[in-house]
């Protein structure tokens, strides 16, 4: 066990209450919620959860082996870090915490265009080793530009982001003025004064901004117009089109995320998308769509071996990274589990989630008797 390992938060549960204690309730809803009535953030994880594993206890077995090659790169665990926007509004300098666990750890850390950390930031502390999802822009220009940037610190995988051709319809964010344009209530400020440690913290490192676009957004808008500007620079929809015209600009592996149909998957296979992310948004876009553990069970069925399959939304535990490995990804993304760990103890989170994720998915391997994490769909119950 880790000499860092606090035993006060032995879990990610433990972690998410003590996040909610530590950071403002605008930040935390902004983290926490998904979209509408929140039915599908809900159902991602319950149906992970509701399947079930096989122990196999009188075969032999030595020891787990968590070592994973997806997108021609070796890491040492099957998961990695999902991109989320504004990470810095939950705890300061999260991405760049996050961003060193990842290389420390040899796990992918994905850096989202909307990050508070920029694209030379995030290269340097992984070393060159980040993925970058890319919201795509209204103007090819912009696009270039940010594609790049990415080509210029040699980062191996870019994320093509499908998921978003709108905002989704988020009723906390839109009562806590975090909806475009965002705005600073009262309310809110009060909320900020009743945690002293994450004002403090956010007072020295300064207020989060969308940094790998700082080049772009001119110099002091308001918050209300650069809400404005965000909406006016990012179209959302990813077209048939606009993935053809990427697949030309980047010789690096390209990655489609948001994947939810045969129809979609299908797509990225023609287009020459070399990998793609079962994902919906963590349940923040379409709240009546299926569970993203439901549509991986029939992307698989169809797609297994024709292109890499990992997943996104709903992954909380080390048991639910099992689960999902068991169900046919090849790999797996977290994001709000580790935004948890550094909310609730900043420079220490994201090590003290690594810690357990490994350890759960160490004991569920060791308890049904699998030794290597690509053979988790023999011990799935059918």
């Amino acid at each position: 066990m880790s000499a860092k390992f606090n035993s006060n938060y032995p879990s990610i549960d433990f972690l998410r209450e003590k996040a909610m204690k530590k950071i403002p309730p605008f930040a935390f809803d902004y983290l926490d919620g998904g979209c509408n009535q929140n039915i599908n953030l809900r159902k991602n994880t319950s149906d992970i959860r509701s399947l079930e594993l096989v122990p196999s206890y009188t075969k032999p077995f030595n020891e787990a082996n968590f070592k994973t090659e997806v997108m021609g790169i070796k890491y040492d665990y099957p998961f990695g870090m999902s991109p989320i926007g504004l990470q810095g509004l939950m705890w300061p300098k999260a991405s760049e915490i996050l961003a060193k666990v990842a290389d420390n750890y040899n796990v992918p850390f994905i850096l989202s265009t909307v990050g508070t950390s920029d694209i030379e930031t995030i290269a340097e502390i992984t070393n060159g080793k980040a993925w970058f999802q890319l919201y795509h822009p209204k103007e090819n220009d912009l696009r270039n530009q940010l594609i790049q940037r990415c080509k210029d610190v040699g980062l191996p995988v870019l994320v093509l982001l499908a998921d978003v051709p709108s905002f989704g319809y988020r009723p906390k964010e839109i009562k806590n003025g975090l909806a475009i344009p965002p705005k600073m209530t009262l309310r809110n400020i009060i909320q900020i004064m009743s945690r002293p440690h994450w004002a403090l913290s956010t007072l020295i490192n300064g207020q989060p901004n969308f940094k790998t676009l700082a080049p772009y957004i001119p110099k002091n808008l308001s918050l209300k117009h650069l809400g404005l500007f965000m909406n006016q620079t990012f179209s959302g929809r990813l077209t048939q089109e606009k993935i053809k015209e990427i697949r030309d600009l980047w010789q690096g592996k390209l990655v489609i995320k948001g994947i939810a149909s045969a129809e979609d998957m299908d797509t990225a296979i023609k287009l020459g998308a070399d990998g793609v992310i079962v994902s919906n948004h963590g349940g923040r876009q379409l709240d009546m769509g299926q569970s993203a553990i439901s549509a991986l069970k029939d992307i698989v069925l169809e797609f297994k071996s024709k292109i890499p399959i990992m997943m996104d939304s709903g992954i909380r535990s080390g048991t639910d990274i099992a689960n999902v490995l068991a169900s046919g990804a090849e790999f797996t993304f977290l994001g709000r589990s580790f935004m948890y760990g550094v909310s609730a103890l900043g420079n220490n989170g994201g090590e003290q989630v690594m810690h357990i994720l490994t350890q759960e998915l160490k004991q569920v391997m060791e308890q049904i008797g699998c030794q290597n994490t690509n053979d988790l769909p023999l011990f799935l119950k059918k």
